[in-house]
């Protein structure tokens, strides 16, 4: 497991971009494999919707986990997974059932219902969930101010923090394509930026220094949209 986490881990170093369309199962991320990207990612709201619930920590966490162990069964890729705010569970067990259902990363996020985590709070979390997952697990720090009313100032130091509590990468999620600059800047390190089929684009965000960019549950959305338009014209 250390060896499949390090590769990751290197992927987001080596120069290139890494780019990793958000799969929801393992069909999903069976074709996310078959294009060549060199890892998966899961999104959670899509994996949560596919099972039942919504976004926002709705899913129970054993469904959850066995989503996630399901889509690493299915692909020969190393795959992070989206587990929102860790669904309530203690760093350890956290950990603990993550390497079990085989990822070897983890996505974070630093809001639950609706309201920013207080940012120490989050880094003792991330600090517990490094120092119990050793080198096994890369973490990327999600930072919600975009998304939850923030301000940019409030994101870089938030973005440090988590940085200094052992985060391999921040992703300060729905930042403005004119404010991505300052926060690669600003943070330091590997930074993930969120693109959608129907922009920004990939190239516009590592021009402005993304050197991860990951898309969320707009491509399951995407899907979605495709079926819905599909339908009528099948009765």
């Amino acid at each position: 497991m250390t060896s499949t986490a390090e590769a990751f881990r290197a992927l987001h170093h080596g120069g290139t971009p890494l780019i990793l369309p958000n799969a929801w199962d393992p069909v999903s991320a069976r074709i996310v494999a078959e294009f060549g990207f060199p890892a998966i990612a899961t999104s959670s709201g899509a994996v949560a919707r596919v099972l039942g619930y919504d976004d926002g920590q709705l899913t129970p966490p054993a469904e959850m986990f066995t989503a996630v162990a399901r889509i690493v069964r299915a692909v020969d890729v190393p795959v992070t997974a989206d587990m929102e705010a860790g669904y309530g569970l203690p760093p350890k067990e956290f950990v603990e059932r993550l390497l079990e259902a085989g990822a070897v990363g983890c996505n974070l996020e630093d809001s639950v219902d609706g309201i920013l985590t207080d940012p120490a709070e989050q880094a003792d979390y991330l600090a517990e969930v490094r120092a119990t997952a050793g080198a096994d697990l890369v973490i990327n720090a999600r930072v919600d101010n975009f998304v939850r009313g923030g301000e940019l100032a409030d994101a870089i130091e938030r973005g440090r923090i988590y940085r200094r509590a052992g985060a391999d990468c921040v992703y300060p999620i729905l930042a403005p394509l004119d404010v991505l600059p300052e926060l690669v800047s600003g943070i330091g390190g590997p930074i993930n930026a969120h693109a959608t089929p129907t922009g920004p684009s990939q190239a516009d965000l590592i021009a402005a220094g993304a050197t991860r960019i990951s898309y969320g549950t707009s491509l399951h959305n995407h899907v979605m949209t495709n079926l819905r338009e599909l339908l009528p014209t099948l009765t």
